[in-house]
């Protein structure tokens, strides 16, 4: 009995600290604060994922939350032609551009290389789902210094669960229809890259100088 009551208290403790959430550490913007970009090219992802549509549909998702995080973002399309013209058509051979050569292209002074790990959707017997996931680091135009890193995923998963096998499987045969026909990774990369490059999520890329939040850091107002 004796034993069962000293135990009691470290079983307690053990339990509240095992129900603690978990914080990441706190991200390191030092360097990115002495770089102070105010201007962001974004270069074709690589693509790592089977779904040849995987570059362009990340890609697209890029300006709008960087912009609303308060940079300029160069224009995708005037710079896919840009690269076109200089006989670059292929994401890593664009990715391999030295620095200061896409600087004294575009006169930017950071540059967003990103990497989409996975991109599609996968159909099941009763369910389909769609992921999109991918990793970006920012770099400093003229030193080279990464300035910032970070990872997200946005997937279809948990929105899906029905109990009726029959509805179950008419649902999957529509999402198969209708993926086939369009490009259900799009809409979720979209969703990705508001994660991927949102200033509102932890450890997640600085205000620019065009927002009122400028230099502050993630979920600091």
């Amino acid at each position: 009995m004796k034993m069962m009551k000293c135990l009691l208290p470290l079983a307690a403790t053990l339990v509240l600290a095992a129900c603690q959430t978990y914080q990441p550490q706190p991200y390191d913007y030092t360097a990115f604060k002495e770089s102070n970009p105010k201007s962001i090219l974004v270069l074709p992802p690589l693509n790592e994922s089977p779904d040849v549509k995987a570059t362009w549909g990340m890609l697209t998702a890029t300006t709008f939350p960087l912009s609303e995080a308060g940079y300029y973002v160069f224009p995708v399309a005037v710079a896919a032609e840009v690269f076109k013209q200089n006989g670059l058509t292929n994401a890593a051979d664009i990715h391999d551009v030295k620095l200061d050569k896409l600087h004294s292209i575009f006169g930017n002074d950071a540059v967003l290389y990103v990497t989409v790990k996975e991109y599609g959707t996968k159909y099941q017997v009763l369910q389909s789902v769609t992921t999109v996931r991918a990793e970006a680091k920012l770099v400093d135009a003229h030193t080279g210094k990464e300035l910032w890193s970070g990872s997200a995923v946005a997937s279809d998963a948990g929105q899906k669960s029905n109990n009726n096998i029959l509805a179950a499987l008419l649902g999957a045969i529509i999402d198969q229809v209708v993926g086939t026909l369009g490009d259900k990774g799009y809409d979720m990369a979209q969703t990705a890259g508001v994660q991927l490059l949102s200033p509102a999520k932890h450890n997640g890329i600085l205000h620019g100088p065009r927002s009122p939040h400028y230099q502050k850091e993630p979920g600091q107002r």
